[in-house]
């Protein structure tokens, strides 16, 4: 990822991110709820951006536009700056950049039938 790197570029990066989120969210014995809407928004949200794939440099005032015309609660809005700040520091913070890069491997990834388990699956 370049400087000008797209925003949908690093959004597609960040929903592979959301595996990750979603499975420390499953493992949690706590009411999950609220996580469950704040990764739908998240995920919605990152969704549009990789769709409409808008330009670096009006990234911010898309994120507004988003925001307003869905008549957005609090909730959509933290996301979306939730999600600018992501974008800024993609840019800015080598490791996240090439974790982003990499596919966003986490151990807390929701594992599909057929995929590698990590020490912590094998020994319980």
């Amino acid at each position: 990822m370049t400087a000008t790197t797209r925003p949908a570029e690093i959004c597609q990066a960040l929903l592979s991110a959301l595996e990750g989120a979603d499975g420390r969210r499953r493992q949690r014995k706590r009411d999950q709820t609220p996580d469950t809407i704040g990764l739908a928004i998240k995920r919605q949200l990152l969704e549009h951006v990789v769709k409409e794939d808008p330009a670096p440099e009006i990234f911010e005032e898309w994120l507004l536009q988003y925001t307003l015309s869905n008549n957005a609660t609090g909730d959509v809005s933290a996301m979306a700056r939730a999600v600018f700040e992501e974008w800024r520091l993609a840019h800015s913070l080598d490791e996240f950049k090439s974790w982003l890069e990499r596919g966003a491997p986490s151990e807390d990834a929701v594992r599909t039938e057929g995929s590698p388990l990590s020490a912590r699956d094998r020994n319980p």
